[in-house]
C-alpha cells in the first residue's frame, strides 16, 4: 500500500504494482460477478475535491487514499487530482508516481492532460534537488541521526574479552609467570615466561589495553541514521539550539 502521508513510502516499483492492480479492478469490474460500487469511490473524491478547493490537502489525501486502501473502482481524473494533492503536501515522488500513471493510462485524452504537463514540469525542480540532496532518501524523506549512537555508526562498550580490565592471562605460563621445562638429567627447571616477562598477564589483544571495544550499532544497522517521517528541506540540521530555535519560528510561520 503506498503511503500518502508524512510516513516512509515503499520502494517505487511496490507502489507501482499495488497502483496498476487497481487499476486492473476498475478496467475489468464489468467482468466481474460482483462489481464494486463506483458509488464509494465517486462520493470519496466529491469529497476529497471539496477540501481541495478549501486547501485542505491533508483531508482531501485522506479521502484519496480510502478510494486505494479500499480497493474502489478508480475514477480515471482521480490519480491527477491524488498527484495534485501529493504535491502541494511535498510528497514529490509519490505524486510523480499517480501523475505518470494518470498520462500513461488517459493520455491525451484526459481531461487534465495539460493541467498535468504543467504539473509535471513543477515537479521536475523539486525531484531533482532530492536525487542530489545527501540528507534524504530517494523519495525525499529526511534521514535522522541514530538515537541510539546518535549518528557514531559504533557503539562503546566496556571489552568482553578482557571485562574491561585491559588485562588478559598470559597463555603460555597459564598465568603463572614461570615456564617449566625438563634438563638432560630429567629435572624439572623453572624459567621466567619470555612472553609476559614473567607477569603472567598481557595486555588485552582486542582493546589493547584500552578497555572499550567498538561495535556497528544494531540500531541503525551500522549506518548512523534513520528514515524519518520528515519531508526534507535539503538542508542541513542546525548545529546549536538557537538555530533550531529559528528553525521551529520558521515553521511556526512567526
Amino acid at each position: 500500500m503506498i503511503d500518502f502521508t508524512y510516513t516512509n513510502p515503499f520502494p517505487t516499483i511496490f507502489r507501482l504494482l499495488i497502483f496498476g492492480c487497481a487499476f486492473f479492478v476498475l478496467s475489468f469490474d464489468g467482468y466481474s460477478q460482483a462489481r464494486p460500487s463506483l458509488g464509494g469511490s465517486s462520493r470519496l473524491m466529491s469529497n476529497a475535491m471539496t477540501e481541495m478547493e478549501r486547501g485542505d490537502f491533508e483531508k482531501a489525501n485522506t479521502y484519496f487514499r480510502q478510494i486505494v486502501e479500499n480497493n474502489l473502482p478508480i475514477p480515471p481524473e482521480m490519480p491527477y487530482f491524488f498527484a495534485e494533492t501529493l504535491f502541494e503536501l511535498g510528497q514529490f515522488d509519490n505524486s510523480s508516481v499517480f501523475l505518470e500513471k494518470y498520462l500513461e493510462i488517459n493520455g491525451h485524452q484526459g481531461d487534465n492532460f495539460e493541467s498535468a504537463i504543467i504539473l509535471q514540469a513543477k515537479l521536475k525542480p523539486p525531484l531533482e534537488a532530492i536525487a542530489s540532496c545527501r540528507f534524504c532518501n530517494p523519495s525525499g524523506y529526511r534521514y535522522a541521526a541514530c538515537p541510539t549512537c546518535d549518528g557514531k555508526r559504533q557503539l562503546e562498550q566496556d571489552c568482553s574479552f578482557c571485562r574491561g580490565k585491559g588485562l588478559v592471562g598470559c597463555n603460555k605460563c597459564m598465568g603463572r609467570g614461570l615456564t617449566t621445562k625438563k634438563n638432560i638429567f630429567n629435572i624439572v627447571e623453572y624459567h621466567e615466561c619470555d612472553k609476559c616477562s614473567g607477569d603472567g598477564r598481557l595486555g588485552c589483544p582486542r582493546c589493547d589495553g584500552f578497555l572499550k571495544e567498538f561495535s556497528d550499532c544494531r540500531t541503525c544497522q551500522g549506518q548512523g541514521r534513520l528514515l524519518s517521517e520528515e519531508i526534507c528541506n535539503h538542508q542541513a540540521e542546525p548545529r546549536n539550539m538557537s538555530q533550531k530555535f529559528e528553525r521551529l519560528k520558521q515553521v511556526a510561520g512567526h
